[in-house]
């Protein structure tokens, strides 16, 4: 049987220390319940914390879609690190490529962008801390697919009722 895939989204450079912590305990979460976490794979915010969370975890799998054609600035918690040479472009694999697409604590301009292509492609879209305009924002584009949470506990009890488990 294939596993699930939950991708993690959130701040790298301008990643607030909520907002880290609890992609770590986010990612360690999600690996407990044998599931992937997929991130844009950097070595910085949430998306080294969602792995470094996962890799707590023994038999974790963690695989990271970056912007590059070269393995620069990989975050040393990514098993699978896929290059794309397309920037900002990959958001939409990342997006793609999962199941359930988490969003994490403060973000950018890449997050909200993963937000609205989860949107577009229908996705199932969980929020956990986003800022209460980004939230709005993504309630307008898919009212029907997004959900809320309050802590990564809670975001993993949402994420198995999205994956029947």
């Amino acid at each position: 049987m294939r596993k699930k895939i939950i991708g993690v989204f959130g701040a790298g450079e301008g990643a607030d220390e909520q907002s880290t912590r609890e992609a770590f305990a986010l990612g360690k979460l999600i690996a407990d319940n044998g599931w992937v976490v997929l991130t844009g794979g950097r070595d910085v915010g949430v998306m080294r914390a969602a792995c470094e969370g996962a890799k707590q975890v023994p038999g974790s799998i963690t695989v990271g879609i970056l912007p590059d054609d070269e393995p620069i600035g990989v975050s040393p918690f990514v098993d699978i690190p896929i290059l794309t040479g397309m920037g900002n472009a990959r958001n939409n694999i990342n997006v793609l490529s999962c199941d359930v697409a988490v969003a994490v604590g403060n973000c950018g301009a890449g997050t909200v962008s993963e937000i609205a292509l989860a949107a577009k492609a229908g996705k199932p879209l969980l929020l956990l801390h986003i800022p209460n305009d980004v939230a709005t924002l993504a309630l307008r584009l898919s009212s029907q697919n997004v959900y809320t949470a309050t802590s990564p506990i809670q975001a993993v009890e949402i994420l198995k009722q999205l994956l029947n488990e």
